[in-house]
């Protein structure tokens, strides 16, 4: 593994405190090492500009004082008022030294720079061999006239001090990067550590929720942060794991008990069968078993549905439907029943969709319908636009505002009693709904002009479905 590799590696096992720590000292760094680079830059800028406009001002002064009085007593005038950092030399325009502040500078010229009248130019030099030191010089030339000879002023001005100054900082700087960068990657581990330290403890709290606690919850900051917003999540998923647990329980608890009556009547009936020794309660006892089998064959064939449903969603194979075969055909298996009066509108209506299921819908909405009627139910077809609706009505007493958005649930039934009684599981109503939403449909309970309810299904035409 290469090295970057192997960093990577380690940044990653090192956690969320670890890379922010780490991210926190390397930006700093960075910054820091670029702040002090362009400050000892800038430092040094301005250290040698201010020597070069002394020394340029100085090289004016001169030029002026050689151009009116000549070069007579510029030896003396330049000891006396020249700092001992700076070197002044006049040279002719045969390059011959005529005055200079310094006997060390009193023969031979400091420089070659030669500007032209009345102009300044400069230059930074390293260590002169004509002097007798190491010191750095800025040297700056001038260019004047007097009696119509031609004279260059050269000021050189040390600017070793300028340099150590610079040096100075910079070994400050040294000293106090390292320590900096310290105090701000231990601030960093501490300060992410406490941030860190209410996610740790939602994070312990979860991990000791087991299937039993699922009541449990997590402490709430009183922040308005983040973790607060983390903890509240976690509190929301915990509420649907423990609903969703409890409806599982239900729904185990309630399928049981569906399976249970058919089975102890098949075992009823196979007792009586053994028992039996002439035969003649067969006959009987075998319409009981068939019924008792449909009833659990039914029960079954639901669970497995609205299962697959939770599991994969519902599978609609869509084919071209005529909707008013499906009510048609309902219509006239409930009038062959024998139960109470059935009423029908159904024109012509077709729809694109799985014929199969949308059977169903209707075989359970109009079984819903018969079971709470008194005396009449009925069933209509319409569409209108790009819906076709269902609406099946009875007589009966009707389904409170508060329940009509429970009775869809699975396994409820607003009458216990009478729905066991007829056969019922509780289940039709909430195939219903998986159906019609499998469908891009809706499914509501209004009042019926009957007295009773009324169940409404409006399911969308696809664009290649048309009216026959």
């Amino acid at each position: 593994m290469t090295v970057t590799g192997r960093i990577v590696t380690a940044m990653r096992r090192s956690g969320v405190r670890g890379r922010s720590t780490a991210a926190a000292v390397v930006v700093v760094a960075v910054a820091l090492a670029v702040g002090a680079a362009v400050l000892l830059l800038l430092l040094q800028r301005a250290l040698i500009a201010n020597v070069a406009d002394q020394a340029t001002s100085r090289a004016f002064d001169v030029a002026n004082q050689v151009a009116e009085e000549g070069e007579s007593g510029l030896d003396r005038e330049l000891v006396e008022n020249t700092r001992p950092s700076h070197l002044i030399q006049v040279i002719n325009q045969q390059g011959k030294v005529v005055a200079s502040s310094s006997p060390r500078a009193a023969d031979t010229p400091l420089s070659t720079l030669r500007p032209e009248l009345d102009q300044s130019v400069r230059d930074e030099v390293g260590r002169m061999p004509l002097v007798d030191d190491d010191n750095p010089y800025l040297i700056v030339a001038r260019g004047t006239e007097s009696g119509n000879v031609r004279y260059t002023i050269v000021v050189a001005s040390s600017i070793e001090t300028q340099r150590d100054t610079v040096a100075t900082v910079a070994s400050y700087l040294l000293v106090g990067y390292p320590l900096l960068i310290l105090l701000v990657g231990g601030a960093t581990w501490v300060l992410v550590g406490r941030a860190l330290r209410p996610v740790e403890r939602i994070r312990s709290r979860v991990h000791g929720i087991g299937i039993e606690q699922l009541a449990d919850r997590v402490p709430v900051p009183p922040t308005e942060d983040e973790i607060a917003r983390l903890a509240v999540t976690m509190n929301e998923m915990l509420d649907r794991l423990q609903s969703g647990q409890e409806t599982q329980r239900r729904f185990v608890a309630d399928a049981s008990h569906e399976l249970r009556s058919p089975i102890a009547s098949l075992m009823a009936a196979l007792e009586v069968l053994g028992a039996d020794r002439t035969g003649e309660a067969a006959p009987e006892l075998h319409a009981v078993m068939q019924a008792e089998t449909e009833r659990m064959r039914r029960l079954v064939e639901d669970l497995l549905l609205l299962a697959k449903t939770d599991d994969t969603g519902l599978q609609v194979q869509r084919t071209d439907v005529d909707l008013d075969d499906l009510v048609g055909a309902e219509l006239r298996r409930l009038r062959a029943s024998g139960g109470p009066a059935v009423e029908g509108v159904v024109p012509a209506v077709r729809i694109s969709g799985d014929a199969a299921k949308l059977s169903q819908v209707i075989r359970n909405l109009a079984d819903n319908a018969v079971h709470a009627a008194k005396g009449k139910v009925r069933l209509t077809l319409s569409e209108q636009g790009g819906l076709a609706t269902v609406r099946v009505e009875d007589d009966g007493e009707g389904i409170p505002e508060s329940e009509r958005d429970r009775v869809f649930e699975r396994f409820v039934r607003l009458d216990d009693s009478r729905a066991r009684g007829s056969g019922g599981s509780g289940l039709g109503l909430a195939i219903v709904r998986e159906v019609v939403r499998g469908h891009g449909g809706t499914v509501e309970v209004t009042d019926s002009p009957l007295g009773g309810a009324c169940l409404t299904v409006s399911l969308p035409k696809a664009a290649a479905a048309t009216t026959s």
